[in-house]
């Protein structure tokens, strides 16, 4: 009986068009942001932040990104690890290149490098698609792998290949403890979390959501699908260079183009399958189920006190996490924000039947 909106009057476009129309809902994100932002940094232990929360924020907002172009737009792309290891590269040459330049506009910089290829690697999407689309953004994948290996002034002349950053200095604000990077990270996640749900929701969302449903009906109504096609390129791209440079920044602190390799790719298309197509609630879920499913299945046998080898424990939670992710795609193919979606609708109704 809580959950209605009963009583809950629009009186103005402005109210009528409101993100989260139904006050419970504003009243549950309030909270929940409020209980990440201050309650979190606070409780958490550092092992936390750095194993799982850390993660959870840049892979959610690489999910968001590829979400936007495979969910909303329904362009297959097997290349999101190439386009976060150009955000990661271009980031890292922008600061050791231009002095004095803010770490949030090297990172802001990475994602416009990574749009740009996006946006390169995307033009194919203009007269193939499906199978033969995936193959052509998986081009971009082996094309950076080998680009930032072998060529030497992407890594600055970096004998060993690897790249390395100094510390994080946001204005003034050294960024040096886990509990101030979960908070670095957390406020890039709101901030296009909040651009996403607002632009999937504009008009150039819905010409996405046409382009995707059927492209042919799209181009009759009179949507563009060069220009749909390429901003969703555009955009994913952008959100998921940045993504790529947090988690090389912040995350790695240290890396080499192994930390952008093709299990990235896919690891962040299961994200979005798993957690659901076209949701940005979706990314959340998704990531989640990636992120914390391994670390509980690698503990679970010790929490239990059973004896297992370590090399069997390995290979039992990459079988039963494979296992799992079927299990989900049969019950569920639309995804676990399907499952949330299902639920809050039952919640509407409570306790009538229908």
């Amino acid at each position: 009986m809580l959950y209605r909106e009963n009583g809950q009057f629009k009186t103005s476009y402005a109210a009528d068009l409101q993100v989260f129309p139904i006050l419970q809902d504003r009243i549950a994100i309030g909270l929940l942001i409020a209980f990440a932002a201050i309650a979190v940094p606070l409780l958490a232990p550092e092992y936390l932040f750095r194993a799982v929360l850390i993660p959870f924020l840049i892979l959610s907002l690489a999910a968001l990104g590829l979400n936007i172009l495979v969910g909303y737009c329904g362009q297959i792309s097997l290349g999101t690890g190439a386009f976060m290891a150009v955000g990661a590269y271009a980031a890292y040459n922008f600061a050791v290149r231009v002095e004095g330049l803010p770490l949030i506009v090297c990172l802001l910089l990475g994602g416009v490098c990574a749009t740009a290829v996006g946006v390169l690697f995307g033009i194919p999407s203009l007269r193939i698609k499906g199978l033969y689309l995936a193959v052509a953004t998986l081009a971009a994948q082996f094309f950076t792998d080998w680009a930032f290996l072998r060529i030497k002034w992407f890594t600055n002349d970096s004998a060993s290949g690897s790249v390395s950053v100094a510390q994080l200095d946001v204005f003034g604000w050294i960024v040096n403890t886990a509990a101030e990077k979960y908070l670095f990270c957390l406020a890039f996640l709101i901030v296009f979390a909040v651009l996403a749900k607002n632009l999937v929701r504009s008009h150039i969302g819905r010409e996405w959501m046409a382009i995707r449903d059927m492209d042919v009906a799209a181009a009759v109504i009179g949507i563009r699908p060069v220009y749909a096609k390429l901003t969703a390129f555009a955009v994913s791209s952008f959100i998921v260079g940045v993504a790529g440079a947090l988690w090389g920044f912040v995350h790695l602190g240290a890396w080499e183009p192994a930390a952008f390799s093709i299990d990235r790719s896919f690891q962040l298309l299961f994200m979005v399958i798993i957690g659901g197509l076209g949701s940005i609630m979706g990314s959340f879920f998704g990531a989640a189920f990636i992120v914390t499913l391994p670390i509980v299945l690698d503990n679970l046998p010790y929490w239990f006190g059973i004896p297992i080898d370590t090399a069997l424990a390995s290979h039992m939670t990459f079988m039963v996490f494979g296992a799992l992710i079927v299990f989900f795609l049969i019950v569920e193919p639309h995804g676990l924000a399907r499952l949330w979606s299902i639920a809050k609708e039952k919640l509407r109704l409570w306790p009538f039947p229908h």
